[in-house]
C-alpha cells in the first residue's frame, strides 16, 4: 500500500522529464508511473500541478560548527547543524556533506569521525555525512588508516594545497604538502576513495600576502590579487599530474577561475576521473562586488574573480564540465562576516545553502536555458554519484530515498531577509528570482513547505557511502 502519491508535476528522472506520478512507501520511492495509474485510496496525495519535481538537493561542501580562522585572537565557531540545516530544509536541500578534520594533534581518523558524528546526532534537519580533511604535517601512520575509513563508509579525503590566510601563532594551518598529498592518493586510489582538493599555490598566495603588506595594499578589495587565477591554474595542474601518477580520482572544490575550468576540461578530455564543483556566489558575483558596502558577504577562499571567470563557470554548469554546484557553507552573523576589512582578516565561507536551489533555478534554468535534467544533475545527482550517495540519494527512481523538492517556476519576487531562516542576513537579499522551492520531503516526510519548517532535528541521519568504480575510473558525470 502506498503512503504517499505525488502527481500532476513535471518529474525529473534519470530517463528524462515527464508528467509521471510518484509512489512512496515508508521512506522510499517505489514507483514512477504514468499519470493516474497509482492507487490513492489509503495514500496522502500531494498535488504538484504547475511544479517541477526534482531530487532533493545534495550540498557537497559545508562547514558547520567549524572554527573560524579569520580572527584568531577571538576564537569562535560557525553556526551548527541545528541552526543552518533549517535553511537547507526550507531551500530544498535534503543531504549535506560536512568535514571532519584530522590534524597532527587530534589523534586518529576514526575517533575524529566519531566526535563529529556525535556533534551532529539529533541536531540536523536533513541527512548528513563527512569528508575527512587531512590537515597539516600529519604523521605517516595516519595515512595507513585511510583504507579502514573508506571501508567504514567515509571515502572522500579533503586536502588544502595552501593556507588561505597568513601564518598566525593562534591559527592552525590547513595546508598539507604535495608529498603527503601524493602519498594520500596512493592510499586512497586502490581502496576506492576520492581526493577532494582545495587548489591554490602556496608560494604565490603567501608571497602575495607579504608583497601586499609591504606595499600597504591591505584593502580587502584586493583579495582576488592575492588569491589569483594563476594560483588556481598551477595548483590544479600540479594536483592532476600527481593524480595521474597515482591513478587517483580528484574532486576540486570551489573552482573559481576560468583557468581551473580549463585544467579540469583538459584532464577529463584525456579520460582522467577529474571533477569540479563551483559555488553560486562565484557564478553570480565578481571581485568588483568587494567594493560595495556588503561586498564581503559573498567572499570565500579562493576569492571572487572576474567576469570572464563567471562566464566560464556558467558554461561549465549549463553545458557540462563542472559537475556540481555547492556553497562552501560557513554560516556566521552579519557582524562577524563584515568585521574584517583587509586581505588578512576577511571571513571566508558563505551563507547560501538555503538559496542554492533557487539561485540555480533562477540563474541557470531561467536566465541561461539550463535543461531540467541538468538542473537536477548539478544540484543533486552528480554530487551523489561522485561522493558515493547514489542511488540512495540524488535521484527520483524506484528504490531511492523519497528525498524530493517541488520547485515553483511561477514565483517572481526580490528576496529579502524574511525569506531566510538562518542568521541575521543573507548575501542574496535584493536578488530577483524567477522560481523557488516550495516543498521539501526527506525520506517521504514533508520537512518544509512554503518557507515554513515542519521537520525536526531528529530527522537527519548519518550516511555512509561507497563510490562506484565507474566514477573513480573515468569522468562519469
Amino acid at each position: 500500500m502506498l503512503d504517499l502519491v505525488i502527481r500532476g508535476g513535471q518529474v525529473i528522472t534519470p530517463g528524462g522529464v515527464g508528467g509521471w506520478d510518484i509512489g512512496v512507501e515508508g521512506e522510499r520511492i517505489v514507483a514512477v508511473a504514468a499519470p493516474g495509474t497509482l492507487p490513492t485510496e489509503s495514500a496522502r496525495v500531494i498535488d504538484a500541478t504547475g511544479k517541477i519535481v526534482s531530487p532533493g538537493g545534495v550540498e557537497p561542501h559545508a562547514h558547520l560548527a567549524h572554527s573560524i580562522m579569520s580572527h584568531p585572537e577571538q576564537p569562535a565557531e560557525t553556526l551548527g547543524p541545528e541552526e543552518d540545516t533549517k535553511g537547507m530544509a526550507c531551500g530544498g536541500t535534503t543531504t549535506h556533506v560536512d568535514f571532519a578534520y584530522v590534524r597532527p594533534d587530534v589523534g586518529d581518523i576514526q575517533p575524529v569521525i566519531e566526535r563529529r558524528a556525535a556533534r551532529w546526532k539529533g541536531q540536523s534537519y536533513v541527512d548528513y555525512t563527512f569528508h575527512i580533511t587531512l590537515a597539516g604535517a600529519l604523521p605517516l601512520r595516519i595515512f595507513e588508516q585511510i583504507p579502514e575509513a573508506i571501508a567504514a563508509g567515509f571515502p572522500s579525503f579533503k586536502v588544502f594545497t595552501t593556507n588561505v590566510l597568513p601564518p598566525h601563532p593562534k591559527r592552525a594551518g590547513n595546508r598539507i604538502d604535495f608529498g603527503r598529498i601524493h602519498y594520500a592518493m596512493e592510499k586512497v586510489a586502490p581502496a576506492g576513495g576520492l581526493m577532494v582538493v582545495h587548489g591554490e599555490d602556496e608560494d604565490l598566495v603567501q608571497f602575495n600576502y607579504e608583497r601586499f603588506r609591504e606595499e600597504k595594499r591591505m584593502e580587502g578589495s584586493n583579495l582576488h590579487l592575492v588569491h589569483t587565477k594563476l594560483s588556481e591554474s598551477l595548483a590544479f595542474r600540479r594536483t592532476i599530474a600527481l593524480a595521474r601518477a597515482a591513478g587517483a580520482a580528484v574532486y576540486f572544490v570551489h573552482t573559481s577561475a576560468r583557468e581551473g575550468v580549463e585544467a579540469v576540461a583538459e584532464a577529463r578530455g584525456q579520460g582522467l576521473p577529474i571533477y569540479a564543483e563551483t559555488l553560486h556566489q562565484y557564478a553570480c558575483f565578481n571581485a568588483e562586488y568587494y567594493k560595495t558596502p556588503r561586498g564581503f558577504c559573498s567572499h570565500t577562499y579562493p576569492s571572487l574573480k572576474l567576469p570572464e571567470d563567471q562566464q566560464a563557470l556558467w558554461d561549465g554548469l549549463v553545458h557540462g564540465g563542472i559537475s556540481a554546484l555547492a556553497t562552501d557553507e560557513y554560516p556566521t552573523n552579519l557582524e562577524l562576516k563584515l568585521k574584517g576589512k583587509t586581505i588578512e582578516d576577511v571571513t571566508g565561507g558563505n551563507l547560501g545553502a538555503e538559496a542554492r536551489m533557487g539561485i540555480a533555478w533562477t540563474e541557470g534554468v531561467g536566465r541561461r536555458g539550463m535543461s531540467l535534467t541538468r538542473f537536477a544533475e548539478v544540484t543533486a545527482t552528480n554530487a551523489a554519484r561522485i561522493l558515493g550517495l547514489f542511488p540512495k540519494k540524488g535521484v527520483i527512481a524506484p528504490g531511492s530515498d523519497a528525498d524530493i523538492v517541488l520547485m515553483d517556476p511561477t514565483i517572481r519576487k526580490t528576496l529579502t531577509k524574511d525569506d531566510f531562516h538562518v542568521a541575521d542576513y543573507s548575501p542574496w537579499e535584493g536578488w530577483p528570482i524567477t522560481g523557488w522551492p516550495v516543498l521539501t520531503l526527506l525520506r517521504g516526510k514533508v520537512i518544509a513547505e512554503r518557507g515554513k519548517l515542519l521537520g525536526s532535528t531528529s530527522d537527519g541521519r548519518l550516511l555512509t557511502r561507497k563510490i562506484d568504480g565507474s566514477v573513480l575510473g573515468r569522468p562519469a558525470c
